[in-house]
């Protein structure tokens, strides 16, 4: 199945699963949190997440999408980056990603779509960030079938994954990004099958 990274207002996305970037204590915050929670219905999701909280850094768990159109939000925790040794930090990403695809996978999730976790208030350096991203989904798409998004908004984040992906076809002008943010869904880079294998 492909692993996809698209620039798109995640709340939008049409998949099973959305991946919110959550705090241990599953708290509304703010960024992209604040509009999964804000787009769920923030009342009845914070409901359902005060009944699972806390969590750890690296775990996951899984509530309903409630006014969202994707069935499931797993809430996912990744590292304060200057909380961790480097190592560590890099440990507790992969996890939240391998948590996070092994939920969507018991839930009979057939496509999920994550934001760059950790890489907003939480400080994690964005190539770092996608490095572990990109090596986590690719490692579960090793073994399992699933459709991965990989969903980016800040213009910083997709300078990075041009970057370290080499060169990605992009039509996006960015002066339209900008007057009509949640109307866009461009195909920033897409691992096939034979990738995967290689």
């Amino acid at each position: 199945m492909p692993f996809t990274i698209i620039r798109n207002d995640i709340t939008k996305m049409k998949v099973d699963a959305i991946v919110n970037a959550a705090n241990t204590d599953l708290l509304i915050g703010s960024g992209v949190c604040g509009a999964i929670f804000n787009g769920a219905g923030a009342d009845q999701l914070q409901v359902a997440c005060n009944a699972l909280a806390p969590i750890q850094t690296g775990e996951a768990v899984i509530t309903p999408g409630f006014d969202l159109s994707a069935n499931y939000i797993i809430h996912a925790v990744g590292p304060i980056y200057h909380q961790w040794s480097g190592e560590q930090s890099e440990q507790h990403l992969h996890n939240a990603y391998s948590n996070a695809l092994r939920l969507a996978v018991e839930n009979q999730c057939e496509s999920i779509a994550f934001p760059l976790i950790s890489s907003g208030i939480y400080g994690y350096p964005k190539k770092e960030a996608l490095e572990v991203a990109t090596k986590a989904i690719r490692d579960f798409l090793g073994s399992q079938e699933l459709e991965v998004y990989l969903v980016l908004f800040d213009k910083s984040a997709l300078e990075v994954s041009q970057e370290l992906l080499g060169e990605v076809a992009s039509f996006i002008d960015d002066h339209y990004v900008e007057s009509q943010p949640y109307e866009i869904n461009e195909v920033l880079f897409s691992y096939d099958q034979q990738l995967l294998g290689s």
